[in-house]
């Protein structure tokens, strides 16, 4: 037996001459190693996978339910924004059912009876003509100011309106709808052409539809 050799050791671990054994690690050691790898990672999976499910069924679910909802939101069909001198056009009186007071609140003389001559050619009724009083005389900077009812606003104002660009609708406290005011401004030069006037009565007297409500879902 070689000096090398432990004690109480033989057979195939005897070292003998330039002979030494080869000493192996147990490969118990490295199964048991790789199980516990696998295992760890077996259960991270199995975790995240469990988040995933809790997050669509708990959380996740409502964030969708109010997107949903949000998306599913009713919202008003252009129609609903038309104008408000239109939204009513199925019950505007015709030209011939309003009277008009013609005021002058400018320096120029005439203007009064020459702007109710005309209006009357188109069919509206007219009441009293003459000066703007002291309220508005020379204090209406615009083309005019249609002065009516406040029931007027979606009646006869917007009619009369077809007739003078740019002027100013005021509502007051009188009662009779249909009869309105117009009074000249300093800024004013004429009537809308009557073919002009005529196309803008044919599209407020053109029915709009009721404002119906979309939903996006």
């Amino acid at each position: 037996m070689s000096m090398l050799t432990p004690p109480g050791m033989g057979g195939q671990y005897r070292i003998t001459g330039d002979k030494y054994p080869r000493m192996r690690r147990p490969r118990g050691r490295r199964r048991l190693a790789f199980l516990v790898v696998a295992s760890v990672a077996a259960l991270g999976l199995i975790g995240w996978g469990t988040l995933q499910l809790i997050d669509v069924f708990t959380g996740g679910g409502r964030a969708s339910a109010a997107g949903t909802k949000a998306d599913c939101g009713s919202k008003a069909s252009p129609a609903a924004k038309a104008s408000a001198a239109a939204a009513v056009a199925g019950t505007l009186p015709k030209p011939g059912q309003i009277t008009v007071n013609v005021f002058n609140a400018t320096p120029r003389s005439g203007l009064a009876k020459q702007t109710a001559d005309e209006l009357k050619k188109r069919g509206f009724k007219i009441g009293d003509v003459g000066n703007a009083t002291a309220a508005y005389d020379k204090k209406v900077d615009g083309a005019g100011l249609l002065l009516g009812a406040k029931n007027a606003d979606r009646a006869a104002l917007p009619v009369l309106n077809t007739q003078l660009s740019g002027a100013q609708l005021k509502t007051d406290g009188r009662t009779q709808a249909t009869t309105v005011d117009l009074i000249i401004g300093n800024g004013f030069k004429t009537l809308t052409t009557k073919e002009d006037a005529d196309k803008a009565l044919t599209v407020l007297a053109q029915p709009v539809p009721t404002p119906s409500t979309k939903k996006s879902c």
